[in-house]
């Protein structure tokens, strides 16, 4: 298998029952990112079922402040303090996040969390602001950090490119914005929200939610001639069926390779 993948622990929007928050862990040549927590200690329960061992992860990246992608990063945080505590975690782990997703984080895990975890905080685990247009180097690769235009709350995408040239873009979980053109185009996967199906619209909403569908993606992925377009953030009524609908949705317009996993599914780079 691959040493590059990402491993999809969660697929759904936040008020999905039958599947997990989107979150989803990068490896790179035996290191690891983990981007976005889900909503509770679930993201615990995902990390076992794939086998990721997070004693390994060092790094996370957290989009945004909204319930469903930063409450399971305190079940994180909560977990390496303990192992930190007991000799079980070697080394140091930093989150990133633009400085609304920090002062949320730290302040939700200061007012929850024992003194005998928190004491662990700027010592051995650290909370990064970072900024739009930031640059930084993780796993082996450019990380580039932008600011995705949202006018719900402010959320950070992200680029990566590797050695071999080889790029990865997350959108976050809103509709695209041009702002994010430089960061998008060309890319060899982009991973894209479809809140439903088009032919759904009237049921779900999605532009009141401001959010979009997998058609939207699919005509955004051909416009901007990106390789590879993943779906995901995506409503849990269809479990049975989502990833062919989606895919018949999306293949109507792009004709690059779609992927729309399930969770735990993984997707090799």
């Amino acid at each position: 298998m691959s040493k590059r993948k990402i491993t999809i622990l969660g697929t759904g929007n936040a008020m999905v029952k039958n599947c997990y928050n989107t979150c989803f862990m990068v490896e790179n040549e035996g290191e690891f990112l983990l981007v976005d927590a889900g909503g509770g200690n679930g993201i615990l329960t995902q990390l076992d079922k794939a086998e990721l061992n997070l004693k390994k992860v060092h790094q996370m990246y957290i989009t945004h402040a909204h319930t469903d992608h930063i409450l399971g990063a305190v079940w994180v945080v909560r977990q390496i303090a303990a192992w930190i505590k007991s000799g079980k975690y070697k080394g140091d782990f930093t989150i990133y996040g633009n400085d609304k997703v920090i002062l949320t984080l730290r302040c939700i895990c200061d007012l929850t969390l024992w003194d005998k975890f928190t004491c662990f905080f700027d010592e051995r685990i650290f909370f990064q602001v970072v900024n739009n247009a930031d640059k930084l180097r993780l796993l082996e690769a450019d990380f580039e950090v932008f600011d995705i235009g949202s006018e719900k709350e402010k959320q950070f995408g992200f680029r990566m490119t590797f050695s071999d040239g080889q790029r990865l873009t997350c959108l976050g979980d809103e509709p695209y914005s041009e702002c994010s053109r430089a960061y998008a185009e060309g890319s060899d996967y982009l991973m894209s929200e479809a809140f439903c199906l088009f032919a759904d619209a009237d049921q779900y909403n999605p532009y009141e939610k401001h959010h979009s569908t997998a058609k939207d993606a699919a005509i955004l992925a051909k416009e901007l001639g990106v390789k590879n377009l993943i779906l995901y953030h995506t409503e849990d009524d269809h479990m049975e069926t989502r990833k062919q609908l989606y895919m018949e949705e999306a293949a109507a317009y792009f004709d690059g390779r779609i992927y729309v996993p399930e969770d735990l599914e993984v997707i090799c780079l």
